[in-house]
């Protein structure tokens, strides 16, 4: 028999509930929501249909309204059917997978897969989203078939951007229900799969809850404020720049005190279990409501002053007052700013000598004791707890990745230093030579396994390939400060980008015209990709703003020109390529990152892709070719053969694009959008992204690969103008456009549509090159554009002029 999910079931509405219906009805499942009857139905109300289903049906609304966005796109909702525990029960009879998402109450779930247990189909996979409860508690007393199909799916919020989903066998689980999740969860939902232990709070919240409150009580006993911990213990340290506190606001006090609760009443024997004591001042905020960003007030809180200036306060844990707070600074943050890597971060804030420092080295250097304690109760590998930390927490390295980047010999030795307890399996590590928690060997990445006291190959997807263990294994075929090309095998290379959120410079342009040479001469394609951490992330956040604005106050105007005729070249370059050429975007990829990918021959796509020619913002239109390939994919989407008698309404949606800066919220809406073409796909799982492109590449080389020819590209010509104009017009009129930014829009729109020529001309990309960059350097020229692109420099928001 062949398994398939083609119904399911999640049966809980709220914000957790609705995201894995989306995520579910994404893959192209289809689903059944359901919640309780309202308990405070009229007595008119009580046999209304639409009354009775009032809980989901808000929940489902909830969802469709989230932001950021839950639904790739709002039409998989289509795919979602509601209803209530009591009338639409017997539906679940016709799932495949059924999901309970109620409120953690171990009593409400037993009567709940009591009831499940009545009416569930014989093969149906049931598994609960409890963050704590032990499975083996819920299902006590259930029939031996549903305990074969039941397990733990912890998903973590939000659903569609935390990339971990922890896996807990219940203890007779089928081997087979739980290889079918873990494909499904990797494959379909696009999950890092963690198998966790049945413990209370599982891997990810144990851990990351530990770490949250270990550096609390470490704060209140060394005098330190919230605002400088979240220093510490953000980007410094490879953490998201969120930290502590201000991931807890996110999160929201209520849950994360629940976790901290939960695993203090349950892990009685846990040797830092005080470390989940609520400290006072918490509980106090707790008493008042003060939950985090859900009640507009937390550890953080902005408030308006009198002048209507917005600034932000922090709690006071002495007092319980908002207090104002200055930016902090100490001498190991400095330094790791200026480290190139998260490793050399790490060492430089943890080996300091400065009040920072000292806690930070006090704070983490338990919490890798206590990671290394949680074997084998939690977990059997460090695999497994470095997993959750960088999928649930969204953290560059785990604890052991982090211990090994400072060195795990030395760092031992200062702890004993110290007089701090080192694990055992620690020490028996260090004693039979073994220095690290993990190495290369051969290309593969191992883990030191406590159990067996050797090396074990870490256990990975086959379409999942590691630039990291590629760049180990020496693999780096060329190289600059920015940019990497790396042969990932089968004479495929990747191109990588590695600047400050992988912004495309000058060097980066220059590289890019070496590594095509590169590849042209010694390999069968190019990959365009990296893997750099964050949620979303960032493919490239566009282009290299800071350098093209000092030469433009210097007035070297002729040296912009020269720069994006370079830029044109090397984009044209990839285009016409005599080898396929494929663009593996993900996250934020805007500007010269979304220009990059609209010259390839292929766009593999992670589903969270954030793309769009957002270059109005800054005062400038695209200057990379974009417009003129967006243009390119919307004019070639139909069949060679038919004619285009509408021009306008091809170009409307394209100049919009640019002109409104218009950026998907997913990949789908990429493609509805034109920056995706039928042709190019979309991957649920980023860590497949790289080797799913490099199989894109090798088939188009097994399919005979030819470079597109160059013809000359219909425009829509001068009458886009009139059309432009008019509309320009009106919003000026309704004061919704300021004066310069309807300049840009009007070059814009001259780019776009060839500039004056009639409707229909077929005009040659060199022709429309040269409007482009024209319009590039007169606006460089400008005042207003170069204070556009100083204010969007500074603060990442635009200004109006």
């Amino acid at each position: 028999m062949v398994r398939r999910i083609n119904k399911a079931a999640v049966i809980g509405s709220g914000i957790m509930g609705g995201g894995i219906a989306a995520l579910l009805a994404a893959a192209g499942v289809d689903m059944l929501l359901l919640d309780i009857v309202p308990f405070d139905l009229k007595e008119e109300e009580k046999k209304d249909k639409k009354a009775r289903n009032r809980i989901v049906t808000m929940g489902l609304e909830g969802a469709m309204k989230a932001k950021p966005p839950l639904f790739y796109n709002k039409d998989h909702a289509m795919r979602i059917s509601t209803g209530n525990l009591e009338d639409d029960f017997d539906k679940l009879a016709d799932c495949d997978w059924i999901i309970e998402v109620v409120v953690e109450n171990l009593k409400i779930k037993q009567q709940l897969f009591a009831r499940i247990d009545k009416v569930r189909k014989a093969d149906a996979i049931i598994s609960s989203n409890t963050s704590g409860i032990p499975l083996k508690a819920m299902s006590e007393g259930l029939s031996k078939g549903f305990k074969e199909h039941f397990l733990g799916t912890h998903f973590f919020n939000p659903v569609r951007y935390m990339h971990l989903l922890e896996i807990i066998p219940g203890e007779a689980t089928k081997k087979e229900v739980l290889d079918f999740v873990a494909e499904f969860g990797e494959n379909r939902l696009g999950k890092g799969i963690v198998w966790a232990k049945d413990t209370p709070n599982f891997i990810g919240n144990r851990i990351g809850i530990h770490g949250i409150g270990a550096t609390m009580k470490a704060m209140l006993e060394d005098g330190l404020t919230i605002p400088e911990v979240d220093a510490i213990y953000g980007a410094p340290m490879g953490r998201p720049k969120t930290a502590i506190f201000a991931t807890s606001d996110l999160v929201g006090l209520d849950t994360m005190t629940h976790v901290m609760k939960n695993t203090y009443d349950l892990c009685v024997n846990d040797e830092e279990r005080d470390v989940f004591k609520l400290p006072e001042f918490l509980q106090a905020m707790l008493d008042k409501k003060l939950l985090g960003n859900k009640t507009k007030a937390g550890f953080y809180k902005k408030e308006v002053t009198p002048e209507w200036k917005k600034i932000k306060k922090v709690i006071d844990p002495a007092t319980g007052e908002y207090i104002t707070f200055d930016k902090v600074s100490f001498p190991c943050l400095d330094a790791a700013k200026k480290a190139p890597t998260t490793s050399d971060k790490l060492k430089a804030v943890l080996y300091g000598d400065d009040k920072a420092a000292k806690f930070a080295w006090k704070v983490t250097s338990k919490q890798f004791i206590y990671a290394a304690n949680r074997i084998p109760e939690i977990s059997d590998t460090v695999v497994e707890i470095d997993n959750a930390m960088k999928w649930g927490y969204n953290f560059d390295m785990g604890p052991f990745e982090a211990w090994d980047a400072i060195g795990v010999k030395e760092s031992v030795e200062k702890m004993e230093k110290e007089g701090l307890k080192v694990p055992e399996n620690v020490k028996k590590m260090l004693k039979k030579k073994a220095t690290s928690f993990y190495k290369l060997e051969k290309g593969k990445k191992m883990f030191y396994d406590f159990a067996s006291e050797g090396y074990k190959p870490v256990k990975a997807s086959a379409k999942a390939l590691d630039l990291n263990n590629f760049k180990a294994e020496k693999k780096v075929a060329l190289t600059s400060g920015s940019c990497s090309l790396i042969d990932i095998g089968d004479g495929v290379f990747c191109l990588e980008f590695h600047s400050k959120m992988n912004a495309i410079n000058k060097e980066m342009v220059d590289f890019m015209a070496k590594a095509g040479e590169y590849v042209g001469k010694n390999g069968l394609g190019m990959v365009i990709g990296n893997q750099a951490g964050g949620m979303p992330g960032a493919f490239s956040a566009g282009g290299d703003l800071a350098y093209m604005l000092g030469l433009a106050k210097a007035g070297k105007f002729d040296e912009i020109d020269g720069f994006i005729r370079n830029v044109h070249i090397g984009i044209m370059g990839t285009r016409y390529a005599n080898y396929p050429v494929v663009a593996a975007p993900y996250g934020l990829t805007l500007g010269g990152g979304a220009e990059t990918c609209l010259s390839a021959d292929r766009i593999v796509a992670h589903s969270d892709l954030f793309m769009g020619l957002v270059e109005i913002g800054a005062g400038l239109v695209p200057g990379g070719c974009g417009m003129i390939n967006l243009w390119r994919k919307f004019i070639t989407s139909k069949p060679e053969e038919a004619k285009v008698t509408d021009y306008g309404g091809f170009f409307l949606n394209a100049f919009m694009a640019v002109a409104q800066a218009k950026v998907s919220n997913s990949a789908e809406q990429a493609r509805a959008r034109g920056f995706l073409g039928g042709a190019d796909r979309i991957v649920m799982n980023r860590d497949n992204l790289i080797g799913e492109a490099k199989k894109e590449v090798l088939k188009m080389v097994d399919d005979g690969y030819a470079p597109p020819l160059k013809k000359k590209i219909p425009v829509f010509g001068r009458e886009a103008h009139g059309m432009v104009w008019a509309e320009m017009n009106n919003m000026k009129g309704g004061g919704y456009i300021t004066p310069h930014m309807e300049f840009i829009a009007k070059k814009i729109c001259v780019c776009m549509s060839g500039g004056d020529v009639p409707c229909g001309t077929e005009v040659s990309e060199d022709h429309l090159m040269t409007l482009e960059r024209e319009a590039f350097v007169d606006l460089w020229k400008t005042e207003n554009t170069q204070k556009m692109a100083e204010n969007i420099m500074a603060t990442g928001k635009p200004l109006f002029l």
